[in-house]
C-alpha cells in the first residue's frame, strides 16, 4: 500500500507564494510519474502539473510561467512552488503518484488533499 501526504496549503493574498509538498511512503519499487491536480469549487478536479521520474514536466497553460514542480526521487517526494497567486488558483490541491509496488502491484494513489486559498 502506497500513501501519499501533502502539506503547504494555506491563506495567502494575491501575487504571493507556496510551496506544496507531498512525499509518497509505503512499499515502493517504482515511481513513475508524479503530479498535482486542482478542483475549484464548483469544478472538476484538473491537472496542475505532471512530473517524470527523469525530470519532464507537463503544465496546464493557466500556471505556466507561475508554476514549477519538481522531486526529489531519493525521499520519494514532488513539490509544487506556485508564485503570483491569484484568486482563480483557489482549490484543493492533490497529489497523484503512480508506480510498481515490491509485490510488483501498479498503484495509483492520491492525497487527501491540501486547500490553498488566495484572496484578492
Amino acid at each position: 500500500q502506497v500513501q501519499l501526504l501533502e502539506s503547504g496549503g494555506g491563506l495567502v493574498q494575491a501575487g504571493g507564494s507556496l510551496r506544496l509538498s507531498c512525499a509518497a511512503s509505503g512499499t515502493i519499487l517504482k515511481l513513475n510519474a508524479m503530479g498535482w491536480y486542482r478542483r475549484a469549487p464548483g469544478k472538476q478536479r484538473g491537472l496542475v502539473a505532471t512530473i517524470t521520474s527523469g525530470g519532464s514536466t507537463n503544465y496546464a497553460d493557466s500556471v505556466k510561467g507561475r508554476f514549477t514542480i519538481s522531486r526529489d526521487n531519493a525521499k520519494n517526494t514532488v513539490y509544487l512552488q506556485m508564485n503570483s497567486l491569484k484568486p482563480e488558483d483557489t482549490g484543493a490541491y492533490y497529489c497523484n503518484a503512480y508506480g510498481l509496488t515490491h509485490t510488483l502491484v501498479d498503484f495509483n494513489s492520491w492525497g487527501q488533499g491540501t486547500q490553498v486559498t488566495v484572496s484578492s
